[in-house]
């Protein structure tokens, strides 16, 4: 039985994680900074609330502890221009915590969960792990620090980590900050003229099982160590298309209404993302489900 312990389990990947890693059989410690809204009832795991950048609880925490999944962090882009320090002290040094915490204990391995923006406005597509970095928003720029700090811990004192760069992720249990969870949300709560921002921009969508599912994979996997790997699908959608397929879903003749408050400004847009994943691919994983596949079941996980 490995211990594991989830940093921001009270997440939206971290809630999808935690049943995961309970069904193989894993002990959990699901640490987060509040109360779960998702608690399951095992007893193979405990809830512990409290902070990352505790690094007294997080040595605690961590005796006996295997594997870490590195989830905690402030996501949303649009609040990160309000209160970019908050961002960098929770994202950037928070991970600090982890990796100083995760060293002196000894712990097996540390997966750090990043971001596919810290690419920022592709040079060329698919992107691949060694695309340049160009963050466009102080969100994006705590990840890459993050990625900094813990890869400074590998190469200088051998912390057995892995980054992480999933790009847009979807599924159940997920914010309104996110386009598909958006729709979904407008659709089943009756509405009939949906509103978003700007319907042009393409996006590459991994449900969320593929990437807690990956992140598990690449966490037995010594070859991963001191790697970067992004996790998505090699495949693009525009946010229109995305409407079109859930408006066929849910069997309702939904309409669109570019709302002009909601489209963001063009510094921080960006037109185009799709993944190259195909080194997730030879480190022995492949996402299965399909953006039409995972939207059902987003779907059916609300009704």
């Amino acid at each position: 039985m490995r211990k594991t312990l989830i940093t921001g389990a009270n997440g939206f990947i971290g809630s999808n994680l935690i049943p995961i890693l309970l069904n193989n059989g894993d002990k959990v410690i699901a640490f987060s900074v509040e109360e779960p809204k998702y608690k399951i009832i095992n007893d193979n795991i405990e809830y512990v609330i409290g902070d990352i950048r505790n690094e007294g609880l997080l040595l605690e925490l961590l005796k006996d502890i295997n594997v870490i999944y590195h989830l905690a962090a402030l996501a949303d882009v649009t609040l990160s221009y309000r209160d970019p320090n908050l961002y960098i002290d929770v994202n950037t040094v928070g991970t600090l915590s982890v990796c100083k915490a995760s060293l002196e204990s000894e712990v097996e391995r540390l997966i750090v969960v990043s971001s596919a923006a810290v690419y920022g406005e592709p040079y060329y597509l698919p992107i691949d792990e060694k695309h340049p970095l160009r963050p466009k928003s102080p969100y994006a720029a705590s990840k890459l620090g993050a990625e900094a700090v813990a890869l400074s811990y590998y190469y200088s004192q051998g912390l057995p980590i892995t980054i992480v760069r999933p790009f847009n992720t979807y599924g159940p249990n997920q914010g309104t900050n996110s386009v598909i969870s958006t729709i979904i949300n407008q659709a089943v709560a009756g509405k009939e003229t949906i509103e978003l921002g700007n319907v042009s921009v393409r996006r590459d969508f991994t449900y969320v099982s593929d990437l807690c599912n990956a992140i598990i994979h690449l966490s037995a996997r010594n070859e991963s160590i001191g790697e970067i790997v992004n996790i998505g699908l090699n495949s693009d959608v525009s946010i229109l298309e995305l409407f079109e397929i859930i408006n066929d879903c849910v069997k309702k003749d939904l309409k669109l209404y570019v709302a002009e408050e909601m489209v963001r400004d063009n510094n921080s847009e960006i037109s185009i993302v799709r993944c190259d994943n195909s080194k997730l691919i030879q480190l022995g994983f492949r996402p299965k489900v399909s953006i039409k596949e995972g939207i059902e079941l987003t779907i059916n996980s609300i009704l």
